[in-house]
């Protein structure tokens, strides 16, 4: 089983990533933006990051492009792309490079949607989610991509029992 650990929105947080690091056996840990530290803060030493619009480092890249086990990741956090609007222009980033599941952010609110071949997933945030109480983060777990599961996790309480999402790629 290969399982890709997906946060957001962490606004400074430290000692929350390094205990959601801690707390999950993984194969790929993604943070999708406006974590507010510098890049090489030791505590997105396990991510592969990406800037946001609170991110003011410039050794930030916009976008990440990832692969594993079958699965190609595009990375951003979303201001970019207009996603408080649309997942439109999201789409096309992602299809430009032939990406099925794409990670982003920025809006806080957490979900998994599949749109034609594509697999969006925003983890929410662990500091200040919208549209739920819980401070969520994903982890996408997969076997064959014939089956694919999201699953939404708080530090507090574990699994949010309300928020899987399942799909093939």
């Amino acid at each position: 089983m290969t399982n890709v650990l997906i946060t957001s929105d962490s606004h400074g947080l430290t000692k929350e990533l390094e205990e959601m690091a801690e707390k999950h056996a993984v194969d790929l840990s993604i943070h999708c933006g406006d974590s507010e530290l510098d890049f090489d803060a030791a505590e997105l030493s396990p991510f592969y990051k990406v800037g946001g619009n609170c991110d003011f480092d410039s050794r930030y890249p916009d976008q990440e492009v990832l692969d594993l086990n079958g699965i190609r990741f595009f990375v951003t956090h979303g201001h970019l792309h207009q996603v408080k609007g649309s997942l439109a222009n999201l789409s096309y980033a992602a299809k430009e490079h032939e990406a099925n599941v794409v990670c982003f952010g920025h809006t806080h609110i957490a979900g998994a949607e599949k749109i034609g071949n594509q697999l969006f997933i925003n983890p929410g945030s662990i500091r200040m989610p919208r549209n739920r109480d819980e401070k969520t983060y994903a982890i996408l777990s997969w076997e064959n991509t014939d089956h694919v599961q999201v699953d939404f996790y708080t530090l507090k309480d574990g699994k949010v029992k309300d928020m899987t999402y399942q799909t093939s790629l």
